[in-house]
């Protein structure tokens, strides 16, 4: 069986792909003559009932004959696999070595038969099956973010004996991102807070004369709950946010492999010093901001009541207090190891490409508010187990 492709002048059909099955005594051959490439357009198919209209015998082999091959490229490999598809199918020994010897290993990086694509099975999964992949997904993410916290603590304990891995520069550059520089933003958010305290609970608690409670109120309330929950809240999108989109974008250019592959501890190196920076400044922009907002309550106070501001100072500290602060400053610990911990997390595990840093950074900020707001709820029950 010969095939050869059209062509319109001799010259064209001399280098023009051609192919012919002979019967020899050792087998079948296949002859393998003019040029074989893509870009010519000429590239053969080669049927499937090309070796069986030859009248093969099981166990034969069937040879190629590369005499007349002018040149090739992968269009050549492609029929080649063609044949020796045809070959499995009929049940013949597939025999290259007369192939150049990079052709040879071109065919042998494709499977040695064709593949059939899998059934398609139904994607609808029943509501015991849901619950069981979400709950071990859940389980494994628990186990994973504990031992990169293990991790980070075998990190803390290297530093204090000075053998870390951390740099004290990126230390004292996190630690400067952490907190001074996030002093504006707390600020106002806290004034705004603890002046909204005031204003509605003077608005209630004239209706039964007992404005001079609203220095209770605004001083509990804020070093109890609304200060470490506020501040956490904007340490979540603000630093949070930017652990998770430095480490992806680390993770995207391949740094972080870098950092493996050269036998540095990621933990100690990356994830120690932003840690460890948001667990030292969170207490203390909790404590800063709690008084920014007694501040704020006292500024509308002054303007809404009869009072003078010493009165209004000591009636607040007297109403709160050492143990509201403790709570606070204890809860906001918690606070900043969740979010810098869950940050570093969502970061490591992201995918490598832009796209991916924006939604690495979008799903920290989620999960840290989220986080803090339910960590929050554990402490109240908590609190209130304990009479505190």
């Amino acid at each position: 069986m010969t095939q050869q492709a059209s062509s319109s002048s001799p010259a064209q059909e001399a280098s023009s792909p051609s192919w012919s099955v002979d019967n020899t005594d050792t087998g079948l051959s296949l002859t393998i003559n003019g040029e074989w490439k893509a870009l010519s357009n000429e590239l053969m198919q080669f049927p499937e009932d090309a070796l069986t209209a030859a009248s093969p015998k099981a166990g034969q082999s069937l040879s190629i004959d590369p005499a007349g091959l002018k040149g090739w490229d992968s269009g050549f490999i492609m029929f080649l696999w063609n044949v020796k598809q045809a070959a499995f199918q009929a049940s013949l020994v597939f025999d290259d070595h007369t192939l150049p010897s990079s052709a040879q290993r071109l065919l042998a990086l494709l499977p040695g038969k064709a593949g059939h694509p899998s059934p398609h099975q139904d994607a609808r999964e029943g509501i015991l099956a849901r619950i069981g992949g979400t709950t071990l997904n859940i389980l494994q993410e628990i186990s994973t973010s504990c031992s990169l916290l293990l991790d980070v603590l075998r990190g803390a304990f290297k530093a204090l004996r000075g053998k870390s891995s951390m740099r004290l520069k990126d230390l004292l550059v996190d630690v400067w991102n952490a907190g001074p520089s996030a002093l504006l933003i707390v600020s106002i958010v806290n004034f705004l807070i603890g002046a909204i305290l005031a204003f509605v609970g003077l608005l209630e608690l004239r209706k039964f004369a007992a404005e001079i409670y609203v220095t209770n109120l605004v001083g509990i309330a804020s070093a109890r709950e609304i200060s470490a929950i506020m501040t956490a809240i904007i340490m979540a999108g603000r630093t949070g946010g930017a652990y998770a989109a430095r480490i992806s974008t680390m993770q995207g250019n391949e740094e972080i492999d870098a950092l493996q592959v050269t036998g540095i501890s990621v933990a100690g190196y990356i994830l120690l010093p932003s840690i460890l920076s948001l667990i030292l400044m969170m207490p203390l922009l909790y404590l800063y901001g709690t008084l920014v907002a007694i501040f704020g309550g006292f500024v509308v106070s002054m303007t809404m009541m009869d009072l003078s501001p010493t009165g209004y100072w000591l009636s607040t500290f007297n109403g709160v207090e050492l143990s509201q602060f403790a709570f606070g400053f204890i809860k906001a610990l918690f606070f900043a190891g969740f979010i810098a911990l869950a940050a570093c997390r969502i970061g490591l595990k992201a995918g490598r490409s832009a796209a991916d840093v924006g939604i690495a950074a979008t799903r920290a900020v989620v999960i840290g508010i989220v986080g803090v707001i339910a960590l929050d709820a554990i402490f109240a029950v908590l609190a209130n187990a304990v009479g505190i």
